[in-house]
């Protein structure tokens, strides 16, 4: 279930504050880190994005 575009708009990375980019056609749904620095990616469950540095997935 991807997430709404309007909502996509205001969200953003709360390690560095950059942009997020719906993965939601993957395997596991989530939201990317625009950030040239970060890369998180963070999982969204049930429909919604689970924004906790803690939960995010590192960049390989």
């Amino acid at each position: 279930m991807p997430v709404e575009a309007s909502l996509l708009e205001i969200l953003a990375c709360p390690a560095c504050h950059a942009p997020l980019r719906d993965e939601s056609a993957a395997a596991e749904p989530e939201l990317v880190c625009e950030g040239a620095g970060c890369g998180l990616a963070y999982p969204i469950r049930d429909g919604i994005p689970v924004l906790l540095v803690d939960e995010a997935r590192r960049p390989a």
